[in-house]
């Protein structure tokens, strides 16, 4: 079982930084699979997604899909957020379930609607985007997840950027307020899991592998498909969660 622990962890990271994120939300579903005591599950996934997320990032950055004035907006009010919300003691399972529903709605958008997925990119409002980050950094250092994975959709959906331009943002994003989400639950003391050292190597093997197919290697026409399963996966998870 643990062998196969760690496979799932692999294939985890791989799909997930192909396309930019961490993989918070398949690192919750796979320890309460496993049976990893809750007050473990979201300062490991957050630890995680720190490591994933980074070296999604630099593959990226490396492949020149990087844009400051995409994600900056966006880090300006999630950061702060991030941290309240990692110090938020309720129950999320409503809100897993209104997230489920959002990524399912995006999956259809970016796979039926003629053009809703464009290389074509429009200018971005500020303001908008500063509520987008605080709504979302709050949310997922609230569940343990770096908000990559509803950050992706929402530039993509609304033309802000292409599908890569839309990775690279949201690895950054997600690594900068996974830290925000660790810094605080580091306020109240918490214990990782003995293994944790395993499964961040594991995790950094199949984000090297992943992040690199997702940037050098997939074309957007098909990397859109990678997304959209990427989604998909993450959207039955907060269901089963």
């Amino acid at each position: 079982m643990e062998y196969l622990f760690l496979l799932s962890l692999f294939v985890i990271a791989f799909l997930y930084s192909s396309v930019g994120h961490g993989g918070g939300t398949g690192y919750l579903a796979l320890l309460a699979i496993y049976g990893i005591a809750p007050v473990l599950m979201k300062p490991t996934a957050l630890t995680l997604n720190v490591f994933v997320s980074a070296i999604a990032f630099y593959s990226y950055y490396k492949a020149g899909y990087f844009r400051w004035k995409l994600i900056l907006p966006f880090l300006i009010s999630s950061i702060p957020f991030a941290y309240l919300g990692a110090l938020t003691k309720v129950n999320p399972s409503t809100y897993k379930i209104i997230l489920g529903i959002f990524l399912l709605i995006a999956i259809g958008r970016m796979l039926l609607i003629p053009n809703a997925v464009t290389e074509k990119s429009i200018k971005m409002p500020f303001l908008p985007a500063l509520l987008i980050g605080a709504f979302l950094g709050f949310f997922s250092g609230m569940i343990g997840i770096g908000g990559g994975i509803i950050l992706s959709p929402v530039i993509i959906l609304f033309h802000w950027a292409n599908v890569k331009e839309s990775a690279a943002a949201s690895a950054l994003f997600i690594f900068l307020n996974s830290l925000s989400g660790l810094s605080a639950l580091l306020t109240g003391g918490f214990k990782f899991d003995s293994h944790i050292i395993v499964w961040i190597a594991v995790g950094i093997i199949g984000g090297i592998i992943g992040s690199y197919i997702g940037s050098f290697r997939l074309k957007p026409d098909r990397l859109k498909f990678v997304l959209a399963s990427v989604l998909l996966i993450a959207s039955i998870k907060l269901f089963l969660i």
